[in-house]
């Protein structure tokens, strides 16, 4: 919006010229979007707080988070507002890859937002039901999948349209272009043709699973909101270089035509998510929700899909990773014990993981701080793969 203003500027006063630079823009999405929280954090909890929209705890989690019963929740809104409005404010609305984070963004917000409504309403800590929730974030992750298979390997929607009815044509059997490879870190030519079933399935896999693993990592004062600032400013470097031609062949990455406009997107993401933190730290005045966590994960995937880093991802985020493994382990080895020696057994003292270690004694802002220091390294790994291959 202000880009399309500051052009029309320029015509006549050339020092507005300078907002047409991604990184200029990138910054001042940080600061509207970080300024946006910061303002309106204070009036949100006090109206959550009258409104009595207040978190459910679950009576099986730790005993230690009982005492939070009550705080405001759905904090996450004010997240996606504030990323709303700076990456409205300074990206190139022009750009089809800013409208389709956009989308999903807001897309896995609004379930998020049921989730949230459904839990406060009826008192009940489970929300959506599993399959429900599943129904919708498939049906959105799938939707952007087929989008993002024919969008990403084009230089333009038209481009993309061609090879969309070229691929039908050739009765579903023709293959992508290579900027859809999957590609492998630390090596220069080792990329992975995927096809278009392969990469709907991969980016479906990705936004969802992103989606769910953020969400189950928020259980904890904050816990995801770190991460995801980090792992979503790193993504930030990896759509600006990804954009840029020169940078992309020197790198030997893909040069994808229009991602690094996303370079705003992430920008607006690091700055709502630290001032979301600024009211979420130990002692959180306010969580985020699953408005906020659902959100915040797909729109990491998309953009990691959009960039063609998803095993990147997969290794910054690596604490969204082992967060949701241990569910899944914990889950898996109770039911086969239950099943083979009729009582259930558990691997790890209680899952997500960060209960394990607040169950055997850590404090929780330990725990928390830990988790973060771990994602800073993997973040410096993740990014070291841009020069080392």
């Amino acid at each position: 919006m202000l880009l399309e203003l500051s052009q029309w500027l320029a015509k006549d006063i050339r020092a507005f010229s300078v907002f047409g630079y991604i990184t200029l823009r990138a910054v001042l999405a940080t600061l509207t979007s970080l300024a946006i929280g910061l303002m309106f954090g204070p009036s949100l909890i006090r109206k959550l707080t009258a409104l009595k929209i207040g978190q459910a705890v679950r009576t099986d989690g730790p005993q230690t988070h009982l005492t939070k019963s009550g705080t405001p929740t759905m904090g996450g809104a004010l997240i996606l507002i504030s990323i709303g409005v700076a990456t409205l404010l300074w990206a190139d609305l022009s750009n089809r890859f800013v409208w389709i984070v956009l989308i999903v963004t807001v897309g896995f917000g609004w379930i998020g937002w049921i989730d949230d409504y459904r839990k406060i309403v009826h008192r009940n800590p489970k929300g959506m039901s599993a399959g429900e929730k599943y129904f919708w974030q498939s049906l959105i992750g799938l939707g952007a999948a087929v989008y993002l298979a024919f969008s990403v390997p084009a230089q333009s929607n038209a481009q993309a349209i061609d090879l969309f009815l070229d691929w039908v044509r050739s009765g579903l059997s023709s293959d992508l272009p290579a900027g859809a490879d999957l590609i492998v870190p630390f090596f220069k030519n080792v990329a992975y043709p995927l096809g278009v079933f392969g990469f709907i399935v991969l980016t479906y896999l990705v936004i969802v699973g992103t989606s769910n693993a953020v969400n189950l990592t928020d259980g904890a004062d904050g816990l995801a909101i770190m991460p995801a600032v980090l792992v979503g400013s790193a993504l930030g470097i990896f759509a600006y270089v990804t954009g840029n031609a020169v940078f992309a062949r020197y790198l030997l990455i893909p040069h994808i035509p229009g991602a690094g406009e996303l370079t705003v997107f992430c920008a607006a993401i690091a700055g709502a998510g630290l001032a979301f933190l600024w009211y979420n730290a130990y002692p959180a005045q306010v969580f985020m929700g699953d408005v906020g966590a659902l959100a915040l994960g797909a729109a990491l995937g998309s953009v990691a899909v959009i960039v063609r880093q998803e095993i990147v991802l997969f290794v910054m985020g690596g604490v969204f990773v082992v967060e949701t493994l241990s569910v899944m382990i914990q889950v898996s080895y109770f039911k086969y014990t239950r099943r083979r020696y009729g009582e259930g057994r558990r691997i790890f003292r209680m899952a997500p993981l960060h209960h394990h270690f607040e169950v055997g004694g850590v404090k929780e802002s330990q725990v928390v701080v830990r988790f973060w220091i771990v994602t800073m390294m993997l973040v410096l790994f993740g990014l070291s793969t841009l020069k080392l291959r």
